[in-house]
């Protein structure tokens, strides 16, 4: 690492790898097979794959309590290292101190991993869900994960022993921290900006990302290939879009598209500063931040992920923000501009959002040219089209250029 071009991973001088393979594997799964078994939800299962694969260096395991309450409250651990989420683990009973269990998909009942048990503890669920989501109410996704949770938290180192169904389903895609700095080492790339994307990308996302590209000598197209929450286009049909705005409209050896198996937590600020630590892990120096990113509903203002950047202390992350305005297609401009480059008025923009996209495509509606590229909507259409059942999309504000809140 020391001659590496690659910026280092956060608060450590090497990946944290806690996935066993070879023998290791085998003689951890073997004892696996004996131990108690505790279930894990879908958030907990993509958790442990990033620790696993060095995605959450320095972590080592589910945190403890000391280490939930400061990073729920100071965005630290116990120790002083910055960490914006918790990653924790829950139960519906305590264990005593020592206990080994292993740790299955609820998904797959697969065995995942392993963890000897350091503590047991209850949390203030209500008390996360404030400082984290800042909010209690029920409505957000984030919040119902969380009251969602069983009665105890159990902490302690992990042994990883799965990626899951990712590396088969999700094939080259699917991307180790390991992988994508050896690939920015080869390419000689020292300033690299991550594009976090839940959706397909349309015209806002492509404009982003070569704005980015012009400051940055590669792109990594990192997309969320974990659970969304209902009416979200799911992994597979995002990366075939991805893959085919990526074939016609970028440089190919620019950009990098890789994916991650996290479940959205729709954090807003606090998940955009996840997003940036894990980004650091996977060798990124630049997250883009635009507008409502991991954003729900009208929780957050547009830019409160930008503003939250600007609260931390010295030191507390390496990876640096890129801060991108508003952005739209403007019929005056005639192209895609910002609120710092275009002169023109509300009337002569299309906003264009996520939300707005799969709104309309569920609802049969049309979608305007300028919207996507005809590659893109070709895909989507088709999904829609072969759709048994359509959840309702609900607009809100930063999805419409209308922010019930703008804290910038």
């Amino acid at each position: 690492m020391a001659d590496s071009t690659v910026i280092k991973p956060h608060g450590a001088d090497e990946l944290k790898i806690l996935l066993l393979e070879g023998k290791e594997k085998e003689e951890e799964l073997k004892k696996a097979e004996t131990l108690p078994k505790v279930t894990l939800s879908s958030r907990e299962t993509g958790d442990l794959i990033m620790m696993g694969i060095g995605g959450f260096t320095p972590l080592e395991g589910f945190m403890g309590h000391d280490d939930w309450k400061s990073v729920c409250q100071d965005m630290k651990m116990a120790d002083g290292t910055f960490w914006p989420i918790p990653v924790t683990l829950s139960y519906d009973e305590k264990l005593d101190p020592g206990t080994e269990i292993a740790l299955i998909s609820g998904e797959t009942e697969e065995i995942m991993g392993t963890m000897k048990v350091t503590e047991s503890y209850q949390i203030d669920k209500d008390f996360e869900c404030k400082h984290v989501f800042t909010t209690n109410e029920d409505e957000h996704p984030g919040v119902q994960m969380v009251k969602a949770q069983k009665d105890y938290n159990i902490a302690g180192p992990v042994k990883v022993l799965s990626e899951s169904y990712f590396p088969t389903d999700f094939g080259e895609i699917y991307m180790r921290p390991s992988e994508s700095r050896k690939i920015f080492e080869e390419r000689g790339w020292r300033t690299v900006a991550a594009l976090q994307l839940r959706n397909p990308m349309h015209r806002s996302h492509e404009y982003l990302a070569k704005i980015a590209a012009e400051v940055s000598d590669g792109i990594f197209i990192h997309q969320l290939v974990g659970k969304l929450k209902p009416g979200d286009i799911p992994a597979d049909v995002r990366v075939k879009c991805i893959d085919t705005l990526v074939e016609n409209y970028f440089v190919k050896e620019r950009v990098l598209c890789g994916g991650y198996p996290l479940d959205m937590r729709y954090a807003g600020p606090r998940e955009g500063l996840l997003h940036a630590v894990f980004r650091q892990n996977f060798g990124c120096t630049h997250m883009i931040i635009g507008r409502d990113h991991a954003g729900v509903g009208d929780y957050y203002g547009p830019f409160d992920a930008q503003k939250i950047f600007f609260e931390l202390w010295d030191g507390a992350l390496e990876c640096k923000m890129l801060p991108i305005d508003w952005t739209f297609w403007c019929y005056k401009c005639g192209g895609m501009a910002s609120m710092k480059t275009c002169p023109h008025q509300k009337e002569d923009r299309l906003f264009l959002s996520g939300t707005m996209l799969r709104k309309s495509l569920s609802e049969g509606g049309e979608i305007p040219a300028e919207f996507s590229r005809p590659e893109v909507l070709a895909i989507l259409r088709e999904y829609y089209a072969n759709l048994d059942e359509k959840v309702e999309v609900k607009l809100h504000g930063a999805a419409t250029g209308e922010a019930k809140k703008d804290k910038k």
